[in-house]
């Protein structure tokens, strides 16, 4: 049985327009061992992207207890929020977030330099991350000069830099055409196999499948948690 890697107990989170409250998420309770790969799913408004916000360090609960990999970072302080989100997460765009005058290389090592490492160290762990998702050759190339699915590539090195204890995928497929998204899909299927924890938020059905874990969110409460028997493997269309 694998540790706990996010332990949410009871969170909530609400937000004031004017004199009205909104509650964005209602008491939710989660547990996500460590090597999972998990969905967040719902339409929109249902507070999976608050959900992920949260998960992500990106935000803090309005109230309830959130552990992340031990620590309990539900009131840290924004700097000390950072830090975790530096070395503990590793983000995937909907939108890549590259800099577009950077090279793929630069790109990747990016969350090495916030993290102190020296130039050949980060070179080294980036040009390794890049090859890890088949872009050892495109090391040179700034984004402008690769396809969709190879920024997005680029995307999930960056994100498997520095080694985080999850991987936390925003609508990651949202830009892709199909065959890409699949491509891409096929690529977190094998990062899974390999041992890290993926939490994937999306919208979309067929997106959903290949987690073998999906989580439906409505009107800021968990609808269903179960584990998913048909998981999509290997449907790149030939």
């Amino acid at each position: 049985m694998q540790p706990n890697v996010i332990e949410t107990h009871n969170i909530s989170r609400m937000y004031r327009m004017g004199t009205e409250e909104i509650h964005a998420l209602r008491s939710i309770s989660i547990t996500i061992p460590r090597g999972e790969y998990v969905a967040f799913m719902g339409p929109s408004g249902s507070g999976k992207s608050t959900l992920m916000n949260i998960v992500g360090c990106l935000d803090t609960p309005s109230g309830g207890q959130y552990i992340l990999n031990g620590q309990d970072v539900s009131r840290m302080s924004d700097n000390a929020l950072a830090e975790v989100r530096n070395k503990e997460i590793g983000f995937v765009f909907q939108t890549f977030n590259l800099l577009p005058r950077a090279s793929s290389l630069d790109n990747v090592a990016l969350p090495l330099i916030y993290a102190g490492y020296g130039k050949r160290e980060r070179d080294e762990r980036a040009m390794h991350a890049l090859q890890s998702v088949g872009l050892g050759d495109r090391a040179k190339h700034r984004p402008n000069e690769l396809s969709g699915g190879q920024r997005q590539r680029v995307a999930i090195a960056r994100a498997l830099v520095n080694n985080p204890s999850i991987i936390l995928a925003d609508e990651p497929t949202g830009n892709l055409d199909s065959k890409t998204s699949y491509e891409i899909m096929d690529l977190f299927e094998a990062l899974y196999a390999k041992g890290n924890t993926i939490i994937m938020v999306t919208h979309e059905e067929d997106i959903a499948r290949y987690a073998h874990r999906i989580v439906r969110l409505r009107d800021g409460l968990v609808e269903t948690d179960e584990v998913n028997t048909e998981v999509a493997i290997h449907t790149v269309p030939g």
